[in-house]
């Protein structure tokens, strides 16, 4: 099971983009509405979530927080989601983020030492990160991205870590195949 997290504001690639991929890559994700089941994104795009509450159990695989300057605030500001990152960080479950949302792994101490990327702009805010700068970032349990131009890559290295790596270029060989 995968959580991503939708919250008004949230950046519609960021989150669209890596979804499409996963499901086409046949893994099991329900869109979270943190601020509600009607969520707007930054560039008034609505999305109707699957759901607005979650089951945090031990079989969940990962949780996705797209960024999106407003989104990411009111990421922060969900008790929900900060619950959920605490629950996947203490029980080792990948967390996945893109853009300004790494940044609240990093205010939380959890990127301490990982090595991690976000939105250039943005890295003054990576506390303890190992900023590296990358478009795609793998380090232990966390998988970071730069920008929503790379939320194809970030969707592909999703299918990488939570399946292989034949299955993420079977993918991407369907995305330039069936558009």
């Amino acid at each position: 099971m995968i959580y991503l997290f939708l919250a008004d504001g949230f950046e519609e690639m960021e989150a669209i983009v890596p979804l499409d991929v996963l499901r086409r890559a046949g893994l099991q994700v329900t869109t979270v509405g943190v601020t509600g089941k009607t969520v707007r994104g930054s560039h008034d795009i609505t999305v109707t979530a699957d759901t607005t509450d979650v089951k945090l159990t031990t079989e969940l695989d990962m949780i996705v927080l797209p960024g999106g300057t407003r989104g990411v605030e009111n990421l922060r500001r969900s008790g929900l989601v900060q619950h959920a990152i605490e629950f996947a960080a203490h029980r080792k479950i990948k967390i996945a983020a893109i853009c300004a949302a790494p940044t609240l792994l990093a205010e939380r101490g959890l990127l301490e030492g990982v090595e991690a990327t976000c939105f250039p702009d943005l890295s003054d805010r990576m506390h303890g990160a190992v900023y590296t700068g990358a478009d795609v970032c793998v380090s232990g349990n966390f998988i970071t991205a730069k920008s929503a131009g790379h939320s194809k890559a970030f969707g592909l290295k999703l299918v990488e870590v939570l399946q292989d790596a034949q299955s993420a270029e079977e993918t991407a060989r369907s995305l330039d195949q069936n558009g």
